[in-house]
C-alpha cells in the first residue's frame, strides 16, 4: 500500500510539474509572440506604430517610383465604421464594407486604404493608371510595395476584392481582436 501511494504521489508531482512547465510554455509563446491583451471592448485610438511605420515607407517608397500614393483612411472608430456599413443598406450609396463596427482591422488601428494622386493633384481610384510610363499599373505596383513592407492586400482576397485596403494582422483574427488580444509594439 504504501508502495502504491509513494508511486502515485509521485504521478500526481510529475503530472503537476508537467502542467507548471506547459503553463510556463504557454505563457513564454506569448511573450515571444509579443501579443499582450487589453480588456475586451478596449480600442486602440490611432495607428498600431508598426502599421504608422510602414505606411511612411510605403509612400517613400512608391515615390521613389513615381507613384503619389495617398492615404485615405487609417484608424477608425467603431461608430465610423457602422456608418460605412450603413452605406448601401441603410443610407445612399454603393456597398463599401462587410464589416461591422468592431470587426474591421481599421478599428483596432492595423489597415490602411489608399488611392493615387494626379500630376494635377486629383485623388482618384484608378487600378490601371500608369503615370510613371513603365508598363505596369501603379496602382498594382503600390500594392507590391505594401506587401513587400508586410501589408495583406485586399485585392487579393478570393470573395470581396478590396483594392484600395491594406492591413496587418499580425497573426491575429477579428475574433481575437475583438476578445482584447493586441499586438506588441514590436511585432
Amino acid at each position: 500500500m504504501r508502495a502504491a501511494f509513494s508511486r502515485m504521489s509521485w504521478f500526481v508531482f510529475l503530472a503537476s510539474a508537467g502542467g507548471l512547465f506547459l503553463y510556463s510554455l504557454v505563457e513564454t509563446m506569448d511573450r515571444r509572440s509579443n501579443i499582450y491583451e487589453v480588456e475586451e471592448g478596449s480600442y486602440p485610438s490611432e495607428l498600431h506604430p508598426t502599421v504608422e511605420k510602414k505606411k511612411d515607407e510605403l509612400i517613400e517608397l512608391a515615390a521613389e517610383r513615381g507613384i503619389d500614393v495617398v492615404i485615405t483612411d487609417g484608424f477608425r472608430t467603431i461608430e465610423e465604421q457602422e456608418r460605412i456599413y450603413e452605406q448601401g443598406r441603410l443610407r445612399e450609396g454603393d456597398i463599401v464594407s462587410y464589416a461591422r463596427g468592431g470587426e474591421s482591422y481599421h478599428n483596432y488601428g492595423l489597415a490602411i486604404d489608399y488611392a493615387l494622386r494626379t500630376d494635377e493633384g486629383n485623388v482618384v481610384w484608378d487600378l490601371e493608371r500608369d503615370d510613371n510610363g513603365n508598363g505596369e499599373a501603379d496602382w498594382v505596383e503600390a500594392a507590391e510595395i505594401a506587401k513587400d513592407l508586410g501589408f495583406e492586400w485586399g485585392g487579393d482576397w478570393s470573395s470581396f476584392k478590396d483594392y484600395p485596403h491594406l492591413q496587418m494582422d499580425f497573426g491575429l483574427s477579428i475574433r481575437q481582436l475583438q476578445n482584447g488580444k493586441r499586438p506588441g509594439v514590436n511585432p
